[in-house]
């Protein structure tokens, strides 16, 4: 048997479908997870996602899809957690290429199901801002849930929408969401994120990060992003809802309005219009900020002082955790320091670590 898990945004809802897959289909078969690769600056300095051509040793499933293996590599200046995902997780992960829209990825999608002749295929979104409107003030990267949506609507093919961390993204809070999460499939516990432990040891996704957190029991306030964002981890954080994903198309405008596009171009133009911005031309602005700035050098004492400081005044927020991605940005270092900050941290004041987060207070 083989099961098709659509990762909805690339990133964190890839490790997220790992942990999926284990905790409702258990060890009986691997899946195959479709995903972008399109990680953030901290680990692919090339704004936008990846495509086919941007890596060496991807391996052909479809005349469509390719397989990234272990052993593939993104080209310089590039980068992806894709190859190391596969070489720590039992699963095959193939790459969505929204190089011509939703018409190239509803093919993709289409060539998958034909090939692969799947046991179930679930379109699954870490936060649920595959659920906006498109009009939400707090929204910051629709594109790439839109992009999906718009082509698992086109398949003729039974997809399960799901819905885990109901609000951890901190695109749409989980007051925003409730009234359009459906039944509840699973609720994460600590066995779950067995799976994809050493995953979290260096993967940034904060969503999936929290949401791990929260299966193991973490509850408070966690602070993420660089503009410091407040997400609450609470009793529904761990939770995996189902949504008819007839009604999150009939509700998300940006994936109605880009199902026939056939270019990336043409969907960032309409997440302009729709949504008032692109988060690829977020990433294109910020790339050029961070080339400009002068990143600190990784001082123990240095660093440690200035965490003392970050935290009383995250106390002062009633901040409870906060992710080493996030302490990566408060504290000026860059993407390839960020390990070794955790390690440092971890060290240094071993009782603050509440894997994967660091905790304040």
């Amino acid at each position: 048997m083989t099961r098709l898990i659509v990762a909805a945004g690339g990133g964190g809802d890839a490790v997220a479908a790992a942990m999926l897959h284990a905790a409702l289909y258990g060890d009986e078969d691997q899946a195959v997870i479709l995903t972008y690769a399109w990680d953030r600056l901290l680990i692919d300095p090339v704004p936008g996602p990846r495509g086919p051509d941007d890596f060496i040793g991807l391996e052909p499933l479809t005349p469509t899809v390719w397989r990234v293996p272990a052993e593939a590599r993104p080209i310089a200046p590039a980068g992806s957690t894709l190859p190391r995902l596969a070489a720590e997780l039992p699963h095959a992960f193939a790459l969505i290429d929204p190089r011509q829209g939703a018409e190239g990825v509803t093919r993709q999608l289409e060539d998958l199901v034909t090939h692969l002749e799947p046991t179930s295929i679930d379109l699954l979104d870490v936060g649920g801002d595959v659920l906006a409107r498109g009009d939400e003030p707090t929204l910051k990267s629709p594109l790439a849930d839109s992009l999906t949506l718009a082509a698992c609507g086109q398949v003729n093919a039974p997809i399960r929408l799901l819905i885990a961390g109901p609000g951890l993204d901190g695109e749409l809070s989980h007051e925003d969401l409730r009234t359009l999460l459906g039944p509840t499939v699973h609720t994460f516990t600590t066995t779950d994120t067995g799976p994809i432990s050493t995953v979290l040891d260096w993967h940034p996704s904060e969503a999936t990060g929290m949401l791990a957190a929260a299966a193991r029991g973490v509850r408070g306030t966690c602070e993420v992003r660089d503009a410091g964002l407040p997400i609450p981890l609470t009793d529904e954080s761990p939770t995996v809802h189902e949504v008819d994903l007839d009604e999150a198309l009939s509700r998300n405008e940006l994936a109605r309005a880009i199902m026939s596009t056939r270019s990336l171009e043409q969907v960032e133009a309409l997440s302009r219009e729709i949504c008032g911005f692109s988060e690829i031309e977020y990433e294109r602005n910020k790339a050029l900020w961070l080339k400009e700035q002068r990143l600190a050098q990784l001082d123990a004492q240095s660093v440690l002082s200035q965490l003392t400081q970050f935290e009383a005044e995250a106390r002062s927020r009633r901040v409870t955790h906060t992710t080493f991605r996030h302490l990566t940005e408060v504290l000026n270092l860059n993407g390839s320091q960020r390990d070794d900050l955790r390690q440092l941290l971890i060290s240094s004041r071993p009782e603050r670590f509440a894997a994967p987060l660091w905790r304040i207070v």
